[in-house]
């Protein structure tokens, strides 16, 4: 077949592509009316995890699931923008890597609003200043994020979905390696590249900084200096790429949480997390955990942290699987609440991924 009429199958195919997508915008326009006057939010993470099951699954190739969700997250991210643009919260500046999170989850034509500190994101969305925030939770190498979870305890913001972001770090410049005499970055990524960083520039001076784009602003600007950070922020700032995946880990991942004031309905595959104070005595602690062996519920993590209260006085952060309108999530949760002196649902959420 001659190319000429291959292009001509092409652009045909894009026509019907185009109607299509349009159709669709117009179809979802709808139903984020009917959503509004019920006063829903228009973003719904339970439908959404609906949605990439469905194209998954009825996805034959060549084009792969990775790529289909991809393009999926774009379409739904115009439905979403169209209108009063949604607005999400995230821990800025640009090119952090939850921004990257927030656009992995809501795909890049929705509004987001860079915060100075975790306070912030929190702090936006219970303004209705944004409709969801984007929060670090946890990294598969350093842990958790303590004042994440400290916002939690009095903020009655929920946790409607959860992003796991792969990370990998990289060493940015306008310099070549061998003329680095300092090297910016977060604290955290800092325990994240630790060996690299002692084979590679063990005499070069490592400065931390508020984030991986604070790093990359002043990398950008100082001779002989060069930061660790995301791909995106050597294009926005345009650094040079000395080195690329410099993390210690090859299975260093974030999770985020995002945050919001509704709650997400059962999916089937769920995780709900909790915050409960327990009683000053011994054995309390096992006596909390019970009622969850009863039920046969699976904790995913348990966390503890001081109240800043009282001395010697602990909240302990619980994951685990099932949805908290689920029968046996809910015994469980009765039969905690009955002995703790203190029990909040957090939220229950799509696994997702």
């Amino acid at each position: 077949m001659k190319l000429e009429n291959l292009r001509k199958q092409i652009d045909s195919i894009d026509q019907n592509i185009i109607a299509l997508l349009n159709k669709r915008l117009k179809t979802s326009q709808t139903i984020a009316s009917v959503k509004i006057k019920a006063g829903k939010s228009v973003y719904s993470p339970d439908r959404e995890r609906e949605v990439f099951k469905k194209i998954s699954g009825i996805n034959k190739g060549p084009l792969n699931s990775k790529a289909l969700e991809a393009i999926y997250r774009e379409i739904m991210s115009c439905s979403l923008s169209f209108g009063n643009s949604l607005k999400i919260a995230y821990l800025g500046p640009e090119a952090t890597f939850s921004h990257l999170a927030a656009i992995k989850r809501f795909g890049s034509q929705v509004e987001f609003i860079p915060c100075n500190n975790i306070n912030d994101v929190f702090t936006e969305v219970e303004r209705d200043n944004a409709a969801y925030g984007v929060v670090p939770i946890e990294n598969s190498i350093e842990g958790v994020i303590n004042h994440t979870l400290d916002m939690f305890v009095d903020s009655d913001l929920k946790i409607c979905a959860q992003i796991i972001l792969e990370v990998t770090h990289n060493l940015l410049a306008r310099c070549p390696k061998n003329a680095i005499q300092a090297v910016y970055s977060n604290p955290h990524v800092f325990g994240q590249c630790r060996i690299w960083l002692q084979e590679n520039l063990n005499d070069a001076e490592r400065i931390e900084v508020s984030s991986t784009t604070r790093a990359a602003q002043i990398a950008a600007e100082k001779k002989n200096t060069a930061c660790i950070a995301s791909l995106l922020a050597a294009k926005i700032y345009k650094l040079n790429v000395v080195a690329q995946n410099i993390e210690d880990s090859p299975h260093n991942a974030t999770r985020f949480f995002v945050i919001g004031k509704t709650d997400v309905p059962p999916t089937g595959h769920d995780k709900t997390s909790i915050l409960f104070s327990i009683k000053d005595r011994v054995g309390a602690l096992h006596e909390m955990l019970v009622p969850f062996k009863k039920e046969k519920i699976n904790l995913t993590k348990i966390e503890s942290r001081p109240s800043k209260k009282k001395a010697w006085d602990y909240y302990f952060f619980v994951d685990l699987e099932g949805h908290y309108e689920e029968p046996k999530v809910k015994r469980a949760l009765a039969a905690l609440e009955h002995t703790c002196k203190f029990l909040k649902v957090l939220g229950s959420y799509p696994l997702g991924e």
